[in-house]
């Protein structure tokens, strides 16, 4: 007898978990913006070196007529590209005439850039790039301030997940909402690149506060649907990214982006009120009361009042009481790790969450390298989720969580490092494949979450999950300092990214199948129904190889 009976008793598939998962997918749709939006608020358009005197062609970009007098100030690189980051000491104006480019020029005669940049600016009109100069030899700072944000996002998943299982879900959660509006929203207004850095990292904080507390849906979801209801969960990330493509294609000021992606979260923040806190954390808390009034609420909407009024306080103790016995100890990360099979759990977890956040990220945040519209990249890249996610998601009812989990990333490993090998010519070649990978990277993200709360037991289900969350921003943290190795090798950040999941693939081995199973409630469920179900396991691919 446990809580997921219970559940079945007043509805665990009814109106109630509908509004509930509806109401967590409008912020996920809204915070899928952040951990992308520097594909456009940081995008590096085309410049050059910022001209001495404002009234020739440095200033407004306008290469017509004035193309040819720009040879005079700015060297020629790549055949009949202008340099980045160069600028004659002295105008050459010998290099005007149609025979110019047989004189010799030392290159004592050029220098860095001395009065700024020119950019153009029909595809954006301000970035932080343009706005703060991130070019040339500050260039790595744009990867650096995505990396700060991936800190707090880190850094959100050691506080936040810890504080909601002392201060309860649906507080943190609300909290998380509130912060993403309100620091979201100061970032737009940032005076200096060192406070855009801060405010992305306090905003990183509260979208990781957000996600991790979202999972407390599951707790409200009976066993056979918690695949439908975390999946849709997951394409509310999708939907985001899609529509984020159409904002930014919209509106081409990073300032005024980062706001219209930023104030609807505070609209979330006035109806998360609504939302119930977690009645089996309720009760370990010792608040059976507050559990049952919740449990009543939800019997009330799903239309079975009378089968709610059937549940008494005993009822509940009688369902919770493991639980509740098991939570008179208190538990910390160390327990992640005290036992065998939570050990190899947490190890394996540990690398799944890494390793897919790693390549995911790797893949994703910089469009502009595919040679193509970066909006389209984007709303492609978005798209591709649905039908591969709804593929996953059918995969992980009918063949399991393992073999799905490491499928996808096996696959997705092979295109992106295959990837790297192709020619930077073949655009929509390499764009394909990148967007295979990419969905497929996300349908193993939606594995991995699924997985990671259905194998930790619920008395260290969110520590878990902020566990496995802080492996996942390690990864991501990591993923655009690769990007620098561009500068050595072209090729090599692919090969990484690609390798990284290859690996990972084959840890899903060591890990339970949970398809199926009962959500375990105490360290000692996880000790015994994972060595139960590894038996089986054993015993079946045994017999599948014989």
């Amino acid at each position: 007898m446990s809580f997921s009976d219970l559940l079945d008793d007043i509805g665990g598939q009814g109106r109630f978990q509908f509004i509930n998962t509806i109401l967590l997918i409008i912020p996920g749709i809204i915070m899928a913006s952040h951990p992308l939006l520097q594909n456009f608020s940081a995008a590096v358009p085309d410049h050059h070196c910022q001209t001495a005197d404002n009234t020739l062609p440095g200033s407004s970009w306008n290469f017509t007529s004035s193309d040819v007098l720009l040879k005079a100030y700015i060297p020629v690189d790549e055949g009949t590209k202008l340099s980045k980051c160069l600028q004659f000491s002295k105008p050459q104006w010998h290099l005007t005439f149609e025979n110019g480019s047989f004189f010799n020029i030392s290159e004592t005669q050029k220098i860095p850039c001395q009065h700024g940049w020119s950019y153009d600016r029909t595809e954006f009109s301000e970035t932080i790039v343009t706005e703060w100069n991130l070019v040339c030899d500050l260039r790595h700072l744009r990867q650096m301030s995505q990396s700060i944000y991936m800190g707090g996002v880190l850094f959100g998943a050691l506080i936040f997940g810890s504080l909601s299982d002392k201060f309860g879900r649906r507080t943190i959660l609300t909290w998380s909402y509130l912060q993403v509006g309100v620091v979201g929203t100061c970032t737009s207004f940032s005076p200096s690149f060192e406070i855009f850095c801060i405010l992305r990292f306090l905003t990183g904080m509260a979208v990781s506060g957000a996600v991790l507390n979202a999972v407390s849906d599951v707790e409200w979801v009976p066993i056979r649907s918690r695949t439908i209801f975390g999946t849709l969960y997951a394409f509310s990330f999708s939907i985001g990214q899609m529509v984020l493509a159409g904002v930014a294609y919209t509106i081409r000021d990073w300032r005024k982006l980062q706001l219209a992606v930023s104030c609807p979260m505070l609209l979330c923040f006035m109806y998360s009120w609504w939302l119930p806190e977690s009645a089996r954390w309720l009760t370990l808390k010792n608040k059976p009361d507050q559990a049952l009034r919740q449990i009543k609420k939800v019997a009330r909407i799903n239309g079975l009042a009378n089968k709610g009024k059937l549940v008494t306080l005993e009822v509940l103790k009688r369902h919770m009481q493991k639980e509740v016995e098991s939570s008179k100890v208190i538990y910390t990360i160390y327990d992640l790790f005290r036992t065998p099979m939570m050990r190899r759990i947490t190890l394996c977890l540990m690398t799944l969450w890494c390793c897919n956040s790693f390549a995911f990220y790797g893949l994703i945040m910089d469009l502009q390298k595919f040679g193509v519209s970066v909006f389209l990249v984007q709303l492609i890249f978005a798209a591709i989720d649905f039908p591969v996610k709804l593929f996953a998601s059918a995969s992980l009812m009918y063949l399991g969580r393992r073999r799905t989990l490491g499928g996808c990333m096996l696959l997705a490993g092979i295109m992106i490092i295959s990837n790297a090998f192709i020619s930077y010519d073949m655009k929509a070649l390499r764009t394909s494949l990148a967007v295979l990978g990419k969905g497929l990277f996300g349908a193993a993200f939606t594995g991995v979450y699924i997985f990671t709360g259905e194998l930790y037991p619920t008395v260290l289900r969110q520590t878990g999950m902020g566990f496995g969350s802080t492996l996942a921003r390690v990864g991501s943290m990591t993923a655009p300092l690769i990007r620098m190795f561009e500068d050595h090798l072209p090729s090599l950040p692919g090969i990484i990214y690609g390798a990284v999941p290859i690996i990972a693939a084959f840890v899903v081995i060591f890990l339970p199948e949970t398809l199926n199973m009962p959500l375990p409630e105490t360290i000692d469920d996880v000790e015994l129904e994972t060595n139960d179900t590894l038996s089986v396991l054993g015993e079946t691919e045994q017999e599948e190889v014989g």
